[in-house]
């Protein structure tokens, strides 16, 4: 079977691990080469040696997304090497699980910064290009807490309802210029980001930390916990050409969880 994205160039932020991670190397799978960006080199360099493992080519971009002269670098030195990016993916993000009343202004800022001011820095410096080619992808990472409030969660819901909003306006901006974008939605994801925050969504549940993820999965319709190639699955179809006529669609992948 041909890969569906054969020859394109992908640039995934927040690619060090987790769902990151899982997208770069399904994009590597269906013929893509793929720069990587986070601020944990030594992993990004796993990643890409992983990525040529599979016969593409690969870059590793370390860069705070919400520094426009980190982000300015990175997109300048993907186009020295590959001279376009057809796809960029806004995965960078923070989660601070905590009561309003314990939440530090720190990580309330610290989730703007990366949540939003990375997503926004990234695609504008990429969409300066992709409108002089008049094409490309962007895909933007919400979550199933983007449609609904969750406890011990506003600095992140904030930044997720948000994402949404960006998606939408985004995408009417860029479509005379035949670029799409498109939010994705996971619902529960066993990434080590997850793993993270099970102490502290133990302690808001009152529960033990080791029954926090069968808690979670006993709530899904489907019955069981997304993977990150359910992810992948959604990314790559809005990437190809069968996607061509959606764009500002903010798409749940939830195992039922959320349907709006």
């Amino acid at each position: 079977m041909e890969p569906r994205l054969k020859g394109k160039v992908a640039l995934v932020t927040g690619a060090a691990q987790g769902i990151g991670e899982g997208l770069a190397l399904r994009f590597a799978r269906e013929g893509c080469h793929v720069v990587v960006n986070d601020l944990n080199e030594e992993r990004l360099i796993e990643v890409v040696g992983k990525i040529e493992g599979m016969g593409q080519q690969g870059l590793a971009c370390v860069a705070d997304v919400a520094d426009r002269a980190s982000v300015q670098s990175m997109v300048n030195e993907t186009l020295t090497k590959f001279g376009k990016i057809d796809i960029l993916v806004n995965n960078a993000g923070v989660v601070k699980a905590a009561h309003i009343l314990n939440l530090e202004d720190e990580d309330w800022d610290l989730s703007m910064k990366v949540n939003l001011k990375g997503m926004y820095l990234c695609s504008k410096l990429v969409a300066e290009h992709m409108v002089q080619r008049r094409c490309g992808r962007i895909l933007n990472m919400s979550s199933k807490s983007g449609k609904q409030g969750g406890l011990w969660l506003t600095a992140y819901c904030t930044t997720k309802f948000g994402v949404i909003g960006f998606t939408q306006s985004l995408a009417m901006d860029l479509a005379p210029h035949r670029i799409t974008v498109h939010a994705l939605c996971p619902g529960i994801v066993f990434t080590p980001q997850w793993a993270q925050l099970e102490v502290a969504y133990g302690k808001k549940l009152g529960i033990p930390k080791d029954q926090v993820r069968d808690h979670y999965v006993k709530k899904i319709p489907l019955g069981r916990d997304a993977t990150v190639e359910d992810v992948a699955n959604v990314a790559v179809f809005l990437c190809s050409d069968e996607a061509e006529y959606m764009t500002g669609q903010a798409i749940n992948i939830t195992g039922g969880q959320e349907m709006r």
